[in-house]
């Protein structure tokens, strides 16, 4: 075991570690290390809160955040029988970590210390554990999603055998389901601040808290029409803070040239959660009733939130990074897709914590007023805004009326209608993957990113509308062509995560919770409106074609004009 040297400087001391930690024999590893390990002193000596300056992660044993070094969950060390490393817990809220170690014991610190840190008895690390954290935010936050949609197309297949049951009308049936974009839309400007203020992170866990308990209220109100809607309001407030505090962790964590991934990836979640939902409601409800869909899918939000904190931890950006960049893996930083290698001097105390403290800026939106005025001379956001409402005219609409077009169009009974309802999102799932590819790949190569967004929108926008309007204006097809052919429109729909939803990204990093808060907003209109506006119009036409296709035809025509027009994944500096 090798011994280092103390040197005191202003109440703080300085642990140089040697190339490597040694370890017991063969069942230990050994770990290269260039940097150094600041350790602060209490007023009694004892060694505190154990910090690593820069580098490369000392060991698995280990994770660096923040500039700090933290032991990962369950994993054994072993210590000189003088010191004495305490486990600490701590809450979200502060600068500090949220697993810290308090290292005390030893002589006094002006003498020589054996101090060295083993991994010895140490089981092999799991294969999460060895997921960088930002991976981990990202495959969690895409469980949300999940979960998210499934809160959302339970209602879409149960309001099938519940409007029998109870005697509602369409129009009934579309106020039901329409109740749960009020709540939707009004969370999404206070969910983009408070994703800003507090981490995206802290606002997911409670907005799937809260949507979850609702869901599992609405059997116990569905007798009472105006209970049902508040229920289902709520469910609508939970969910409507999940895409800022998405975007505010991507945005935080994920360089530009994996941004559209993982867009891709978190919002596929909703593709997902749909394809579950629709395969689990209908055997749910055939098998145990309506009722028990709420419940089982709402306790299936509340373990997501137990288990949230314990499988990730907040990534916060690197003392290496600059405004309006990320950081990868390395700890190079990337801005616009290119990599800015750390020069020597950031090893240094002051130009670390300059550093630190710029970034810092970048991201905390709680500084100074939020620039609203700005925001809205943007032609670029006005574009965005339109095109959120056009996009999701078509996407809520299907999502609400889907399983009801097959199973009374299409003359298919419960089951069957929310299995060929799957399709659509099913192609989706393979379509994102596509997209995102397809996108990064471009940017990558030096494609302007302004373009890129804009095909990949275009694509979205036109392929839906050219589907509907073959489903709706050729008589006498197949059920099965027209199956076919709308979920080939619905499933290239999803270019828009690597269009749309990226933009926010691209335009400023540090608003963009607030500037999806600000088109969401918008674009939950169509929720509201428009779900409940197809079921009156189906009450009074009987025809699906004016009800559904030709309104949604309508905007995806106009939304890609207008994005093509002016839409723009520029920098801005507000």
């Amino acid at each position: 075991m090798m011994e280092s040297s103390l040197m005191s400087c202003s109440g703080r001391i300085l642990l140089p570690l040697p190339n490597c930690f040694h370890e017991r024999k063969s069942r230990a590893r050994r770990f290269e290390s260039r940097s150094s390990l600041n350790v602060n002193l209490s007023s009694d000596g004892a060694w505190k809160g154990i910090r690593r300056r820069q580098g490369a992660p000392l060991a698995n044993m280990f994770a660096s955040r923040n500039g700090g070094l933290v032991r990962r969950p369950n994993t054994p060390y072993s210590l000189p029988p003088n010191v004495k490393l305490d486990h600490k817990l701590l809450k979200d809220g502060d600068d500090k970590e949220d697993n810290e170690f308090a290292a005390t014991g030893g002589e006094d610190n002006d003498e020589q210390q054996d101090f060295s840190l083993a991994a010895a008895d140490a089981p092999s690390i799991a294969f999460w554990d060895k997921f960088p954290q930002r991976y981990k935010l990202i495959v969690t936050t895409s469980l949300a999603f999940v979960v998210c949609n499934m809160d959302k197309v339970n209602m879409s297949v149960a309001i099938i055998p519940m409007a029998h049951q109870l005697g509602w009308s369409a129009s009934t049936s579309g106020l039901v389901q329409s109740s749960f974009f009020w709540g939707y839309c009004l969370s999404q400007l206070p969910g983009g601040f408070l994703a800003g203020r507090f981490s995206g992170k802290k606002v997911l866990r409670a907005g799937v808290l809260v949507w979850s308990l609702a869901t599992a209220l609405v059997p116990l109100t569905a007798t009472f029409l105006p209970g049902l809607l508040f229920c289902r309001l709520l469910v609508g407030l939970g969910e409507g803070v999940s895409p800022s505090a998405a975007t505010d962790l991507i945005a935080r964590t994920m360089p530009i040239n994996e941004r559209a991934r993982a867009v891709s990836f978190v919002f596929g979640g909703l593709n997902v959660g749909s394809i579950v939902g629709l395969l689990l409601a209908p055997a749910i409800i055939k098998l145990f009733g309506w009722e028990v869909v709420f419940y089982l899918f709402g306790l299936i939000g509340i373990g997501w939130c137990l288990a949230f904190d314990s499988a990730t931890t907040e990534v916060r950006p690197s003392s290496t990074s600059t405004p309006n960049s990320q950081v990868g893996e390395n700890g190079n930083a990337f801005s616009n897709g290119q990599v800015l290698k750390s020069s020597p001097a950031s090893t240094s105390k002051a130009a670390s914590k300059a550093a630190s403290d710029a970034h810092a800026a970048t991201f905390d939106i709680s500084d100074k007023a939020i620039p609203w005025r700005a925001f809205f001379k943007e032609p670029a956001l006005w574009a965005m805004i339109y095109a959120h409402f056009c996009g999701n005219w078509g996407y809520y609409n299907l999502l609400a009326w889907f399983p009801t077009y097959f199973s009374e169009e299409l003359n298919l009974d419960l089951t069957n209608a929310a299995l060929v309802s799957i399709l659509p999102p099913l192609g989706s799932v393979v379509v994102s993957g596509v997209a995102s590819s397809l996108a990064d790949h471009l940017i990558s190569k030096g494609v302007d990113t302004t373009k890129v967004r804009k095909l990949c929108q275009t694509i979205a926008f036109m392929s839906p509308a050219v589907c509907m309007g073959i489903a709706s204006f050729c008589p006498g097809l197949p059920p099965w062509l027209i199956a076919v052919v709308l979920t080939a429109g619905s499933s290239l729909s999803t270019f828009t995560l690597a269009g749309l939803y990226c933009t926010h990204q691209d335009i400023s990093p540090k608003y963009a919770s607030i500037l999806l808060g600000i088109t969401n907003t918008v674009g939950a209109i169509p929720g509201i409106l428009g779900v409940a506006l197809t079921g009156y119009i189906l009450d009074q036409t009987n025809s699906w074609t004016l009800a559904l296709f030709a309104p949604s035809i309508f905007f995806y025509v106009t939304g890609t004009v207008v994005w093509n027009l002016f839409a723009s994944s520029k920098p801005k500096e507000f």
